[in-house]
């Protein structure tokens, strides 16, 4: 699993140093509309999926006019219907890459996400062609601050944690999908709030490749990355610690 907090820690330092913060705004924004139209009610109290997508908000740093702007204009009954989409396929090098979407217009969005992959070397598969690669888990990342390591590694370990690392000054901590809610309500207990809590697809095993066909495969996750109705990449692709201090 170190291979995939690898990744995380990247993805937040990005995140952290993004001119684009707006992109990361604009996801969580999706998230909260999302949360809002198919649970039917603006009470984070009453809707866990939105009381997840504000807790990533505030981790994210967003100010709270905007959480509550964007609460206020998903009630809006003449908003955008926006879907959830997934689409699977296979890099350069044959990687597995799983892209998860939030759009408000369907054909659009799978017609660039095909263009990506047959650009770069890569082909769409069939939705389900890469579930034997991935598994749903849960994944949190934690701020430190002054817990004790040991300690709290003990009640993430109750509160049904698979894996924790201890990675520069955060805890990067992985739950079967089944006790994501578990994690959430021992969190809350605690009084701590995640820097990210999510439902990811991990890999069960990763493919290494060299320096160069890796790179090719970074390249196309980035694209993705950059696409306004992309949310999420997951990928099977093994970054060695090269590639890691390149990035």
């Amino acid at each position: 699993m170190s291979g995939h907090n690898k990744w995380s820690t990247i993805k937040r330092k990005k995140g952290a140093l993004d001119a684009k913060r707006s992109k990361i705004f604009s996801k969580i924004i999706k998230d909260i509309t999302i949360a809002i139209k198919e649970g039917g009610i603006s009470d984070p109290n009453m809707n866990p999926r939105l009381r997840l997508a504000i807790s990533n908000a505030k981790g994210a740093n967003m100010p709270k006019e905007n959480i509550d702007r964007a609460i206020k204009k998903a009630t809006d009954k003449d908003s955008s219907a926006l879907h959830e989409v997934t689409y699977e396929g296979y890099g350069p090098s044959g990687i597995a890459i799983f892209v998860e979407c939030t759009t408000d217009n369907v054909q659009r969005t799978v017609s660039n996400i095909r263009s990506y992959f047959s650009k770069k070397g890569g082909n769409l598969g069939t939705n389900g062609s890469l579930s034997f690669i991935f598994d749903r888990k849960g994944t949190f990342v934690i701020p430190q601050g002054n817990l004790n390591e040991d300690d709290f590694i003990m009640e993430l370990i109750d509160a049904g944690a698979e894996d924790v690392e201890l990675i520069e000054g955060f805890f990067n901590v992985t739950t079967a999908m089944e006790d994501f809610g578990k994690m959430m309500k021992k969190l809350d207990e605690l009084k701590i709030q995640p820097e990210t809590a999510l439902l990811e697809r991990i890999p069960k095993t990763t493919v290494k490749l060299d320096k160069e066909s890796a790179q090719k495969v970074l390249n196309l996750i980035e694209i993705f990355e950059e696409d306004d109705d992309v949310q999420n990449v997951f990928h099977n692709l093994e970054l060695t610690d090269e590639m890691i201090a390149d990035m």
